[in-house]
């Protein structure tokens, strides 16, 4: 499994990319693997902002349907719009091509709270 040292992790196996004040969120390879092909990605809170923990979003696979949760507080500026035409991206590529959203962070605090890739490995193991 695939667990890049350069992303925190959260307890809901989404990874966060934070480079200044936006975090790039997508779901984890453990998270993905788990789903099975992924056939849509909903996201109807862009230009919302939202507290951590709420439902930014849906991912749909062939198995079943869970809900998106926000790792960190703050506006959702940015949605991954290949995934609209590609969703099968997420199953692929989960670290690269298959992100979903961009945050601008309201509470940089909240990253405190999210988990180390050590962490995470042991999570999932």
């Amino acid at each position: 499994m695939n667990i890049p040292e350069n992303l925190k992790y959260t307890k809901d196996h989404e990874w966060v990319l934070v480079e200044g004040d936006t975090a790039t969120v997508g779901v984890t390879d453990f998270a993905q693997s788990e789903l099975g092909d992924i056939v849509y990605v909903e996201v109807e809170t862009l230009d919302e902002t939202l507290d951590k923990e709420e439902v930014f979003g849906t991912i749909e696979a062939v198995k079943t349907v869970s809900d998106l949760f926000m790792p960190v507080s703050g506006e959702i500026i940015e949605f991954n719009d290949k995934l609209e035409t590609n969703p099968e991206v997420v199953n692929e590529d989960p670290y690269g091509e298959g992100w979903m959203i961009k945050i601008k962070l309201s509470n940089a605090d909240d990253l405190n709270d999210l988990l180390s890739p050590e962490e995470y490995q042991s999570e999932v193991a």
